[in-house]
């Protein structure tokens, strides 16, 4: 593999034998980490895709994920392409999935191509982010990418871009207006498909302006505008603390010892790397880890500061700690790049020796992650998922009114595999205890009907046709889903059924 220099000339060749190695690259990650149509946040971006195409549907519920998506330019531009294309929901989601992680991936290639000066520590960076993808971020519950189409991986590329464009070319470098302009696009561009990210990109944008070197660390309170102060005086009401309180990763304190660990460990580590860096004389190298560094140490301490006290519990939902997606990113590439350049070299069985086992036991990951369910869901194949067959029968055979009760931890159950009811099954729903406190504690004016909902279904292990008939009657839930648990169900009118769950009716 032939060695450049950063400044070194781009020509067709090297262009295409880089898109192609990142298209491979970008396919490995799929096998690896796997890809899932409808689970974990597409309960909420999937069905606002579906309400573009058809605003018939969710009469009843489009308040659970509305508010949310509004925010953000997903929905319309997979819809756009649907229209477009004349192709399948799940097949534009499926190439929105493959196009953000090739673009994300190509963004850590930028990244690298800055700093590292030769193609095998490039390649040898991004090689270990795609080994990497679905590994967790401290206790944030976040993954560098996600196994489904997830605007954050759209957001991150831009926000890749971004950094490329202000990083120096060299030792001493200043950025020059256009080149700022230039990365002020690109955020803006990560801010329509998610805001967050865009800020935390942002954010990491000014600590990789700022010039340290002269001493003047008087900047870093510019950084502290991008924190969001609004919700800083909101009193938090009984309904919305009880929805917040259910998504553990918000609150710190509550955070497992190795979670810690996970937000402490990377600012030592990326010390240490500033230094073999330094030893190396790889000055771009020891330049981004160094700012990275105080990025890490500034996100620590100011987010700890934002979301501890609990007169700021308002805050917890923007999740000051995200910010340390990012920090894994950078901290992961110049691992990687550094492996490659000192370590890796030009020995193919080093290469395997690293990869094999890494890649194998985060694909082992994934397959006790979801069980039930084939490692990739390849849009128009059937997944096999006893659950996912009962939302499909329900979408072709249920009217587009139909408001469905089930159990509200229902996405936790076995054989569930995390799938979202409404984006697969292209009908509404009463609220659940998993996905849809996330949003209401993003939206406090939802919290009222979320906890009249969750609480009307206490005692749903017990229930009763009295009971069915019960939220029929006040909320006009007209059918029901049932797992099987062995027993037979307690309404009588159910056209469907399979190994998993009942199809019924309330009358």
């Amino acid at each position: 593999m032939a060695d450049y220099t950063p400044n070194s000339p781009l020509t067709a060749a090297r262009i295409v034998w880089t898109g192609i190695i990142l298209l491979l690259l970008t396919a490995a990650g799929i096998l690896i980490h796997g890809y899932h149509y409808g689970i974990e946040d597409s309960a909420i971006y999937l069905p606002a895709i579906k309400q573009d195409l058809n605003p018939a549907l969710y009469p009843h519920d489009s308040v659970f994920f509305r508010p949310q998506t509004n925010a953000t330019m997903i929905g319309p531009l997979v819809a756009g392409s649907v229209r477009l294309l004349h192709v399948r929901v799940a097949t534009a989601v499926f190439a929105w999935h493959v196009a953000s992680l090739f673009l994300f991936l190509l963004g850590c290639w930028l990244v690298a191509a800055r700093v590292f000066p030769t193609e095998k520590a490039r390649f040898g960076a991004v090689a270990m982010i795609t080994a990497l993808l679905t590994i967790s971020i401290a206790g944030t519950a976040l993954y560098i990418a996600d196994q489904y189409l997830q605007p954050r991986t759209l957001a991150t590329a831009c926000v890749l871009f971004a950094m490329f464009t202000v990083l120096p070319r060299h030792e001493g470098q200043s950025v020059s207006i256009w080149r700022m302009a230039l990365a002020a696009v690109w955020l803006v561009l990560a801010a329509t498909v998610h805001i967050m990210m865009a800020a935390y990109g942002a954010l990491m944008i000014v600590f990789l302006l700022m010039p340290w070197e002269r001493g003047r660390r008087g900047e870093l309170h510019y950084a502290l505008l991008l924190i969001p102060f609004r919700s800083f005086f909101e009193k938090a009401s009984p309904d919305w603390a009880e929805a917040a309180r259910t998504r553990t990763q918000h609150y710190v304190l509550r955070w497992e010892w190795y979670e810690w660990l996970g937000i402490i460990a990377p600012a030592f580590l990326l010390w240490w790397l500033a230094s073999v860096a330094h030893k190396k004389h790889l000055p771009l190298v020891r330049n981004l880890t160094k700012r990275t560094l105080y990025f890490t140490v500034f996100s620590l301490v100011a987010g700890l500061a934002l979301i501890l006290p609990p007169q700021f519990e308002r805050l917890t939902p923007y999740q000051p700690l995200r910010t340390f997606h990012l920090v894994y990113i950078v901290m992961f590439l110049i691992i990687g790049g550094l492996l490659a350049e000192f370590i890796l070299k030009e020995h193919i069985w080093r290469w395997l020796l690293l990869f094999v086992p890494l890649c194998t036991g985060m694909w082992y990951s994934q397959r006790v992650l979801f069980p039930d369910s084939p490692q990739v869901e390849w849009p128009g194949r059937s997944t096999g998922n006893a659950w996912v067959q009962a939302f499909d029968w329900v979408k072709a055979n249920t009217p587009q009114d139909a408001y469905f009760v089930m159990d509200p931890h229902y996405i936790t159950l076995p054989g569930e595999d995390y799938h979202g009811f409404r984006g697969l099954a292209d009908r509404s729903q009463m609220a659940d205890w998993e996905k849809d406190p996330g949003m209401v504690s993003l939206f406090p004016d939802v919290a009222t009907r979320w906890h009249d909902e969750v609480h009307a279904e206490d005692g749903w292990k017990n229930f009763q046709v009295s009971d069915f008939e019960r939220l029929n009657k006040q909320f006009g839930v007209n059918w029901a889903i049932l797992a099987k648990n062995g027993k037979p169900p307690v309404l009588q009118d159910c056209p469907y059924q399979n190994s998993a769950v009942y199809v019924c009716k309330i009358e």
